[in-house]
């Protein structure tokens, strides 16, 4: 027969094991200090501010004293016209900067690998890495000189090619290509370490094995080199998804305008308009509040599916 442990005593046993643990390793407790308290003034108490999404805000009388208007935000979000479009502009330029940002990175890093000069290596390495560091708003400046349809470098050798120059920032077509394209560029340098360093795991004698095989540096890609690097394109694939409605604020911000408005407002663009521009505190909210629960939906189904397809855990 089992015998039943008292509770008391159970008690006592956990928080002794606990009291114990805690003694050994409480420098290390104390080192999380500042990064829990940091979450909790910046990122659990401004939560309080999703009570907006259910009020007609006035900011004088603040987030408590505004009358309560229950759904009547969602209602009217839902029943705005530029909702659909917003969405569907979001979740496209969101899909291609994922697809690209995935296809490009693998690609170059391929690529690299193949390279046998290693200082050669190392500079282009370097060189597609740095524009990671730099912000949008510098970028925005540049890119917005670069693709000018009257002065611009790129319209200019478009012209001198023959062709009519494009407006790359102003028309509805070209706007989003612009976006996803400029956005791939200043990323995909990052990404291609995390793909170099999964191509170090790679056994060497596969490859030695392969070309005993007569196997061409094609043949090795194909069967080897691609299939090495598999679980890491997995995870990185799915971890994607959870940025799915994240488009780009900074970047669309920096370089949108309104003749653009058509292809290239984003949800974090409309929130910004109606929350700063327009003074709807409460519909802006409202906005922001359903983007935050289907993203987290989507982190939550995208870690599910990392553990399951490439064995990644998080804790």
């Amino acid at each position: 027969m089992l015998r039943c442990i008292p509770f008391r005593n159970l008690f006592e046993r956990t928080f002794t094991v606990i009291f114990k643990r805690f003694s050994k390793e409480w420098s290390l407790h104390l080192l999380l200090v500042p990064g829990v308290l940091f979450a909790i003034v910046f990122s659990y108490i401004p939560m309080t501010g999703i009570l907006i999404a259910f009020e007609r805000f006035i900011p004088t009388r603040g987030i408590f004293g505004s009358p309560w208007v229950g759904w009547d935000n969602f209602r009217f979000m839902f029943a705005n016209p530029d909702i659909k479009r917003i969405l569907m502009n979001t979740v496209y330029i969101a899909s291609m900067k994922i697809v690209g940002g995935l296809l490009v990175p693998i690609t170059i890093a391929i690529l690299l690998n193949e390279v046998r000069k290693e200082v050669f290596k190392r500079t282009v390495q370097t060189l597609v890495y740095l524009p990671h560091f730099l912000s949008w708003v510098l970028l925005g400046g540049i890119l917005i000189d670069l693709l000018s349809p009257s002065t611009g470098m790129v319209n200019q050798l478009i012209a001198w090619l023959g062709f009519e120059p494009i407006f790359f920032l102003g028309s509805n077509t070209w706007f989003p290509i612009t976006i996803v394209i400029s956005d791939i560029w200043k990323e995909f340098g990052f990404s291609t370490i995390v793909y170099l360093a999964a191509l170090t795991g790679i056994n060497p004698s596969l490859y030695e094995a392969a070309v005993m095989d007569g196997a061409n540096r094609w043949k090795q890609t194909w069967h080897i080199t691609l299939p090495g690097m598999m679980p890491i394109i997995v995870l990185m694939m799915t971890l994607s998804i959870g940025n799915i409605l994240n488009a780009g604020f900074e970047q669309i911000f920096n370089l949108y305008s309104a003749p653009v408005y058509e292809s290239g407002d984003i949800i974090d663009t409309f929130v910004y308009r109606m929350g700063f521009e327009q003074v709807q505190y409460g519909l802006a909210t409202a906005v922001g509040l359903l983007k935050s629960v289907i993203s987290f939906i989507l982190i939550s189904l995208s870690y599910m599916m990392a553990y399951r397809f490439a064995g990644y855990r998080i804790f």
